[in-house]
């Protein structure tokens, strides 16, 4: 009976340790099926193995990874996807962290508006010379055609120069880039709900209190239910 008993209270925790595990061990899949869109791994005389080498990064399929301290994990700085056989480009947020990307020498037809959405630290990239750069000329510093590929360099913020409040965000809002050609709103400091018009600081006791106690309750009444049950056996 105490062995059933026990069994019972140490149920819930399993099932979150095993949650756990399985959250991350897809995240582990998500980021290593980027590196192994197609096979081989990173060369060293390529431009991103040459920019791995100098950014002292570790190769890793067609990934180039690394962390700026021990406690933080590794993440994708390039990814090099040239030679590929890709013809669509449409979700490798995976590698939204990349500082440089190589599509080359791919019989790319299209690229999809939203595929670099949130790649904000991207900043130099490798296309088929017919291929646009994302966002259009005017997301980039430097753009070049060069040995029939074109280069994009140095994405520009879609914000205003000082960072602060845009026209093309609501009132009482700031503009923050979210990769090429894009930009998201955020609420100023004391502004907050919908198109930042609520003035005064977000009130999460009274949304996020009765949520906590409700799942306290929840919690404790599932665990008594399951003291009953095993009281009863």
């Amino acid at each position: 009976m105490k062995m059933k008993a026990g069994c019972s209270q140490l149920y819930p925790l399993a099932l979150v340790l095993i949650f756990n595990i399985c959250f991350y061990g897809s995240y582990q899949l998500s980021e290593l099926q980027v590196c192994k869109l197609c096979s081989g791994s990173v060369q060293n005389d390529t431009a991103v193995g040459e920019f791995c080498s100098s950014s002292a990064g570790r190769i890793g399929g067609r990934c180039c990874l690394r962390n700026d301290n021990t406690t933080d994990p590794e993440r994708i700085i390039g990814l090099d996807l040239s030679n590929c056989s890709l013809t669509h480009v449409e979700d490798l947020h995976e590698a939204s962290t990349a500082l440089m990307i190589d599509l080359s020498h791919n019989p790319i037809v299209n690229i999809s508006d939203t595929a670099f959405q949130g790649f904000i630290e991207l900043n130099y990239m490798i296309l088929p010379g017919d291929i646009l750069c994302p966002g259009g000329n005017t997301s980039w510093s430097k753009v070049e055609v060069k040995a029939g590929d074109r280069l994009c360099q140095g994405q520009k913020s879609m914000c205003n120069q000082t960072g602060q409040l845009s026209i093309d965000c609501p009132e009482n809002s700031l503009c923050a880039p979210y990769g090429p050609g894009f930009f998201e709103c955020s609420c100023a400091d004391s502004y907050h709900g919908y198109k930042c018009l609520r003035e005064g600081e977000f009130p999460a006791l009274q949304v996020f209190g009765p949520l906590g106690a409700s799942t306290v309750v929840i919690s404790i009444l599932l665990w008594v239910t399951q003291r009953r049950k095993a009281k009863s056996l």
